[in-house]
């Protein structure tokens, strides 16, 4: 199975959980010319949402966020599995970091109707050494 693997560097900021929020912040970075990797939002309690952003570039995102006065978070460290989409393409990931002894505590992936796939694997900082190691990056 063919895959690679990437360490990724992400931010997030918190928003109140009402339309529009993820709307603002995406045309904001589309505006500054931002491409990102990946992006999720996740509902942190009743009345917010995390947006969690994956810039393909690092340096003019911090440079072009800076100069928006955008509130973030980060830089967090997270790995972007990306892949051909075949029956059990995930389990050698799992498999190495098991072997490792790294928990991954949060994951998320998608596949396309062209047979790739692209996942998201979090682990703790405290793991990200040794989840590096056992990737082989």
């Amino acid at each position: 199975m063919a895959y690679t693997i990437q360490k990724v560097d992400y931010y997030y900021t918190t928003v109140r959980d009402q339309p529009g929020e993820a709307f603002k912040l995406l045309t904001i970075l589309e505006e500054l010319g931002l491409n990102l990797l990946a992006f999720t939002a996740v509902p942190v309690g009743p009345n917010s949402t995390q947006l969690a952003i994956f810039p393909e570039d690092v340096d003019k995102f911090k440079h072009e966020a800076q100069n928006a006065q955008m509130l973030l978070d980060g830089p967090h460290k997270a790995f972007l599995v990306q892949g051909d989409d075949q029956l059990g393409a995930l389990a050698p990931i799992h498999k190495k970091l098991f072997a490792a002894n790294v928990n991954i505590y949060s994951s998320s992936g998608v596949a396309d109707s062209k047979g790739s796939y692209g996942y998201i694997v979090y682990v703790k900082p405290d793991d990200f050494g040794r989840a590096v190691a056992a990737l082989d990056l």
